[in-house]
């Protein structure tokens, strides 16, 4: 399911829900141990994981963007910065024992890059769902060129409705 995106005070917000079937510990681990973060994020790194700590993204380049966590608590959220914007994971144990994860990531403006992101984001989401679930993604590139043509229209109309 496509995320939600809509305009808040300070910009807008765009907001991913997804239900698995995996208890909220399992699921952190994907988030927060590097081993198993860079299955999904290879550019990412958890340098210190507490509030005020870090996340690095690693280019391709070999230069290191470090990402500060604004917002921490262990085993139900993890914020960061992403450039001028904010991400934040956040889990919720579910009585059948599986975990209800919101990602929503805080956008300042609306730009020409977002709708890669967020399509990125989605991507990024089903891969954690198929890493839990033992299986694989191999044609990550073209399940983000599908997302990207919906995030694209999504923005596109977002920035309409806001004309």
């Amino acid at each position: 399911m496509i995320a939600d995106l809509q305009p808040v005070q300070s910009g807008y917000l765009a907001r991913y829900e997804r239900h698995w079937q995996h208890d909220v510990k399992e699921v952190w681990s994907w988030l927060t141990e590097n081993d198993k973060l860079t299955q999904w994020f290879p550019e990412l790194e958890v340098g210190e994981l507490r509030e005020g700590g870090m996340i690095k993204f690693n280019m391709p380049d070999g230069t290191v963007i470090p990402m500060d966590i604004i917002e921490f608590s262990q085993d139900q959220v993890l914020a960061f910065t992403w450039d001028k914007d904010r991400v934040r994971f956040e889990l919720h144990a579910e009585s059948d024992g599986g975990c209800r994860l919101v990602f929503s990531e805080h956008l300042h403006q609306i730009t020409e890059h977002t709708p890669r992101d967020l399509a990125g984001w989605h991507v990024c989401l089903d891969v954690i769902e198929a890493l839990l679930e033992g299986r694989t993604i191999a044609a990550r590139k073209d399940m983000w060129n599908s997302w990207y043509v919906k995030y694209k229209q999504l923005t596109d109309a977002v920035l309409t409705n806001q004309a």
